[in-house]
């Protein structure tokens, strides 16, 4: 576990970093579309380090995701067949099989299956292309990602602005537990995306 230490340590290290907040950008942007590792640890750090500006990383954090989301669509209605086997291959959990059923899902819960993956620990990537494989309609799922995401940023960040100090003292303790935690409700969220579809 002291890897995580340094890694947490390194992720705190942005708060006080001028590219920090580009950095959060770039990375929700990413984990959107087609990247592994969810915003939400830099997220944590950059509040963390500066709590009164929670809210703002939270916005960066969200219009970054909604963007990346975007992309992700776009990978789905326009390039699809020519890059499917990549995520096939290297984007753990996106497998045909659950692409298939998620893209059958679409024509009766699109707005719904993709706030749930927006605010959950689902695997968003996977949502944000087979929504646009199976072309559900722009608006509410640009209005599903921007209310999902939002929320989820905002509950995050909104809870270190009220909170502060002992939100850090409790993730400095507790790091270890919570980074086992988290890592439980990734894997849950591959599972889950199994069993609902």
């Amino acid at each position: 576990m002291g890897f995580v230490r340094r890694l947490y340590d390194w992720m705190l290290s942005w708060a006080e970093h001028p590219a920090g907040v580009w950095a959060l950008f770039v990375l929700a942007f990413m984990e959107s579309s087609f990247f592994p590792i969810p915003p939400d640890v830099l997220l944590i750090a950059l509040a963390i380090g500066n709590p009164s500006r929670s809210l703002w990383f939270a916005s960066v954090c969200t219009i970054g995701s909604v963007i990346g989301a975007l992309v992700g669509y776009g990978i789905g209605w326009g390039v699809w067949e020519a890059v499917d086997q990549y995520f096939f291959a290297y984007v753990p959990g996106f497998t045909p099989e659950l692409f298939k059923k998620v893209c059958e899902q679409y024509e009766l819960y699109s707005f719904w299956i993709v706030f749930t993956a927006a605010f959950t620990p689902i695997p968003y990537k996977v949502i944000t292309i087979s929504a646009g494989v199976s072309q559900i309609s722009l608006l509410p799922f640009i209005v599903a990602s921007i209310i999902g995401r939002g929320a989820r940023f905002y509950l995050v960040a909104g809870l270190i602005w009220k909170f502060g100090a002992p939100i850090k003292e409790f993730i400095d303790k507790y790091l270890n537990l919570l980074t086992i935690l988290l890592t439980i409700l990734g894997i849950g969220g591959f599972i889950a995306l199994k069993f609902l579809f």
